[in-house]
């Protein structure tokens, strides 16, 4: 029998490996402007991959809500395919570290390749489109995935309606990582930063089969997107113990 940890490693590859993690329940009351919305959230073009360099916070707390390990870590794309990444500050449980943490950094580092993040997109090849209702001021988009796939979800996107920008994504995976893990709750925020659309949080909640629940969480702060300065990543901050 895998452990835990180990499952929980298997979750985090799936979870670098999916750009939209999304909400279980589809919203009821349709949007009018739907198909307007929907054609603007597709025609964006976010094909190519920015250059960054980014302080990442990464935790893992148990079923008792009590943090097991963190990692501060920076991390560098070079826009091409490339991915490094720099530990700096650690604590916690080693076995959680290496093969949670460094796990998910080395998956990550091989879904940057070129054409790696297709299977995963957010494309009508993966996925169907319904309407859903305004929430917040944004567009919800009901989201199917055409196949049950580790690497797509079901549940819901959150857009800007005026012009289709991606904000969030909430909800499930649409298969198990594996018999163990019985079903995984996530969500992924996004924000414009020096015109890119860039990840600055994710949380996932996992059900482990005699493991209790655990939650991953994940965070951003981005120091340059593109060659341009747009922050100044505070390691004292991230270093803070929750």
């Amino acid at each position: 029998m895998s452990s835990p940890r180990g499952l929980i490693r298997t979750l985090l590859i799936a979870l670098v490996a999916t750009p939209a993690l999304l909400h279980g329940e589809k919203p009821v009351t349709a949007d009018p402007n739907f198909p307007q919305v929907l054609e603007r959230f597709l025609s964006l073009d976010e094909s190519e991959s920015p250059a960054y360099r980014a302080l990442r916070r990464l935790e893992v707390k148990n079923e008792q809500q009590t943090v097991t390990a963190w990692m501060d870590v920076w991390t560098e794309a070079d826009g091409a395919g490339g991915f490094t990444y720099d530990v700096v500050a650690q604590g916690g449980s080693g076995v959680v570290r290496s093969k949670v943490f460094i796990g998910s950094l080395e998956a990550e580092k091989k879904m940057m390749q070129p054409g790696a993040p297709g299977r995963a997109a957010l494309t009508r090849d993966n996925y169907t489109f319904e309407a859903g209702q305004r929430v917040g001021g944004l567009a919800a988009l009901a989201v199917t995935s055409r196949r049950p796939d580790v690497m797509l979800i079901n549940g819901s996107i959150f857009l800007k309606p005026e012009t289709g920008d991606l904000v969030r994504l909430e909800g499930r995976l649409a298969k198990a990582p594996s018999f163990w893990i019985r079903q995984v709750d996530v969500v992924r925020c996004y924000q414009r930063i020096a015109g890119v659309r860039l990840p600055v949080s994710l949380e996932a909640v996992a059900k482990v089969r005699m493991g209790g629940r655990n939650t991953f969480h994940m965070t951003y702060q981005y120091e340059t997107v593109n060659g341009r300065r747009v922050g100044e990543p505070d390691l004292r901050l991230a270093q803070v113990q929750p």
